[in-house]
């Protein structure tokens, strides 16, 4: 990187941190620190609230997900504005007037302590491994850029995140994720304008579009009812639905964004302005990855993303990677002409449905060449990371972004971690210390106490958080990994509340073992079938409701 990309990204990461610390030095009780004194506006609560869901992970790794699969993930966002109306009809109102620090806390007054002792847990274990990942995800870009060790770069990231939470808490949080959110979305408009411009001059948005329609990545739209397909109309407007209650419902890190609000209503507009503007933003990152696409047609692109997969492989000039690597030459140079011609032909009025089958072949081609690379570097040096689908984006960054943009882009990702990460660890600390600590502390202690306990448990889930990220890996990719772990646990626990405000005939104990009951079922359908992750929220929370029902009938006739 050049010197203007280092003062670009640290000028951006430093302002950002420093505005947070001077803005909240003089919030310095329990309620400032877990609840940001209840001062939060609803433009703050709702940039707050989307800039905690979207991580490091969301600019890393979305546009590669369309660059290798199309625009179809945009369907796991589906049921979220539904959700978001349940929530402020429902949910808002109940934590506002019960004033809780947390989600949890009204579990126990609708059912008992075990039970929320028991969702406090389970939000625990999930999100504490989700931590993990947020700080995984800028690891691997400064990894790839600088050539650190990537274990280390877990742990440099997660104490300067510790640190930046410890300091400032929920209020710390909510005001540095608007400048955030502002360099995030500035970036992303930015490098989508440079990409358009990067096309060949003859090469419009409309011959954009239709090159990425021929490549299989322009399908939004999925309505078919197969299961085990993770990305369909049904899956998003059903299991996005529960994913989307469990999630900004139930889930401390999103919690603490709203219950920090003035009044219900700040906090009621602050989640509609989610409802209304994600799935759009979400499309404008997935479209970008598809353009990025449309450019690696025209330009030179690796046959691996990940830089140190091509270096060993050209160290080793293992013979069947140079013969892998002369025809992925060779077909990419043949679909670029091709590309050519059919843009000609189309704009010309000319028929194209021959080329277009060309081009389709070549692409299936290239597929498999990329593919071939993946079994050669598996078989000679598993500890390599074939699988490239996050580096993609990074990748184009450096090498076709112009100076000055660079550092832009990558603050916007390290702004994205930092946002997402301390929110997570400020909900980890905030139930932790109220949930389990405080609740089970039979002696009275003093606010300071507990003040002082909310931060040290903030560095106890910081270190766990860096521990799991150093044994992380890309899995297929990181956003579905992290939508993956929160789906095994989400259902179960949004089963909870919608027994809680719903049911109410069912008592503690009922809820308490069907919950059991479902997350162990859960777990069963996850090893042991490959059904699509998004429909496990659903049957977690249809269990937990059925089960309890059941078991409260059982429980009235002994």
């Amino acid at each position: 990187m050049a010197g203007i990309d280092w003062l670009v990204l640290s000028g951006t990461l430093i302002f950002i941190v420093a505005y947070g610390v001077i803005k909240t030095r003089k919030f310095n009780s329990l309620k400032d620190h877990l609840r940001g004194g209840n001062s939060s506006n609803w433009w703050t609560i709702g940039l707050s609230v989307m800039a905690t869901q979207a991580s490091a992970i969301t600019f890393l790794s979305t546009p590669g997900q369309a660059f290798h699969d199309g625009m179809g993930f945009v369907q796991f966002y589906f049921g979220l504005p539904l959700a978001m109306i349940v929530i402020c009809m429902v949910f808002i109102p109940i934590y506002h007037k019960l004033k809780v620090y947390t989600a949890y806390e009204f579990l126990e007054q609708r059912f008992d302590l075990k039970t929320r002792t028991l969702a406090a847990l389970l939000f625990l274990i999930q999100r504490g491994l989700a931590a993990g990942i947020t700080i995984f995800a800028p690891a691997i870009i400064l990894s790839t850029i600088l050539g650190w060790n990537l274990k280390l770069l877990n742990v440099t990231i997660g104490i300067l995140v510790i640190i930046y939470t410890v300091s400032g808490g929920t209020k710390a949080v909510s005001i540095t994720q608007k400048q955030q959110m502002f360099v995030i979305m500035s970036g992303m408009f930015i490098a989508f304008f440079i990409i358009l411009n990067s096309l060949p001059e003859d090469i419009n948005f409309s011959n954009a579009i239709d090159i990425a329609g021929i490549g299989g990545k322009m399908k939004v739209l999925d309505f078919s009812f197969d299961i085990n397909e993770r990305y369909t109309f049904w899956s998003g407007i059903t299991g996005g639905l529960f994913l989307a209650l469990s999630y900004f419902g139930t889930d401390q890190s999103q919690v603490q964004r709203y219950l920090s609000g003035k009044s219900v209503r700040e906090s009621q507009l602050g989640l509609m302005f989610n409802a209304v503007l994600k799935i759009p933003m979400q499309f404008f990152i997935l479209l970008v990855g598809v353009m990025v696409f449309v450019f690696f047609e025209f330009n030179p692109a690796p046959i691996n993303f990940n830089p140190q997969v091509i270096d060993y492989l050209e160290q080793t000039r293992d013979p069947n990677y140079l013969i892998q690597k002369e025809n992925y030459i060779k077909i990419k140079n043949d679909k670029k002409n091709l590309q050519y011609s059919y843009v000609k032909l189309k704009n010309d009025g000319d028929k194209t449905l021959e080329v277009k089958n060309k081009i389709i072949e070549l692409q299936l081609l290239e597929k498999n060449s990329r593919n071939n690379i993946k079994k050669i570097v598996a078989k000679k040096n598993s500890d390599l990371e074939t699988n490239d689908k996050d580096y993609v984006f990074i990748y184009f960054i450096l090498n076709f972004l112009p100076k000055g943009i660079i550092g832009l882009l990558l603050a916007v990702i390290l702004s994205a971690a930092m946002s997402s990460t301390a929110s997570e660890l400020n909900a980890l600390s905030t139930t932790t210390v109220i949930d389990l600590y405080k609740r089970n502390h039979k002696e009275f202690k003093s606010e300071i106490h507990y003040l002082k306990a909310s931060k040290w448990f903030t560095i106890m889930w910081g270190i766990i958080a860096i521990i799991f990220a150093s044994f992380g890996t890309l899995f297929e990719n990181l956003i579905q990994l992290v939508n993956l772990i929160g789906s095994i646990f989400y259902g179960t626990i949004l089963g909870i509340f919608l027994v809680a405000f719903f049911v109410k005939k069912v008592k503690g104990n009922a809820v308490f073992y069907s919950a059991c009951i479902s997350q162990t079922f859960i777990f069963l359908i996850y090893y042991f079938t490959t059904i699509g992750y998004l429909w496990l929220n659903f049957i977690g929370a249809f269990v937990t409701i059925t089960s309890a029902i059941i078991i409260q009938k059982i429980i009235r006739k002994i």
